[in-house]
């Protein structure tokens, strides 16, 4: 009982706590589609993406059925930024995959992510405040957060399913392409849009 209530105790103080920009991001691990152990550490002196993602919500279906998700993740890690790919749909929740699905998403939307890691636990999604898909992370090569939030400025519903999503001002391009030059983000922190995430 007193472990369940300690478990407890612990889940919500992860759910009020937040990811601040400009500190070092915590660090985890998981599995990835091929079953290796990946985790943030092992990629320090690159620039990170982190991705939260569910392939049936709506929004990010719109994102990849546009390849536009799928050409943002090309471009980055054609320049050596890492891109992780994470779902924390619980098991029965929607956007829940096996590792086999997540290898076979991956191929049939021609995705481009370093690794796709699967929270099922929702731990890490948890850890980082991830609260809809997509959410993204932008972490620079010491393993501070810049950026945090919206993928782009088109979080209304009906601009998002009208627009031409590669004509948005992309938040995390943006970041990326601002570090780069090495100027301060100027976007550090939007307001995430999309689907709750699974827990």
């Amino acid at each position: 009982m007193k472990i369940k209530i300690f478990s407890l105790l612990l889940l919500s103080f992860l759910a009020l706590t937040s990811v601040k920009n400009g500190e070092i991001a915590p660090s985890f691990s998981l599995l990835n589609q091929d079953n290796e152990n990946v985790s943030l550490d092992q990629f320090k002196g690159k620039k990170i993406i982190l991705e939260w993602t569910n392939h049936d919500c709506p929004f990010v279906k719109r994102h990849y059925d546009t390849e536009n998700m799928q050409n943002i993740q090309k471009d980055m890690t054609d320049n050596e930024v890492v891109w992780l790919s994470i779902i924390s749909s619980a098991k029965g929740k929607q956007g829940y995959v096996t590792k086999d699905q997540a290898k076979e998403l991956t191929t049939k939307r021609n995705a481009h992510p370093t690794h796709v890691l699967l929270d099922t636990k929702g731990d890490v999604g948890r850890m980082f405040s991830a609260k809809t898909t997509p959410h993204m992370f932008v972490i620079d090569e010491i393993g501070k957060v810049r950026y945090q939030g919206a993928i782009d400025n088109l979080g209304n519903t009906g601009a998002l399913f009208s627009t031409d999503l590669s004509k948005a001002k992309n938040y995390v391009r943006n970041a990326v392409s601002q570090l780069v030059s090495g100027e301060e983000v100027k976007d550090k922190k939007t307001r995430p849009y999309g689907c709750s995430v699974k827990y």
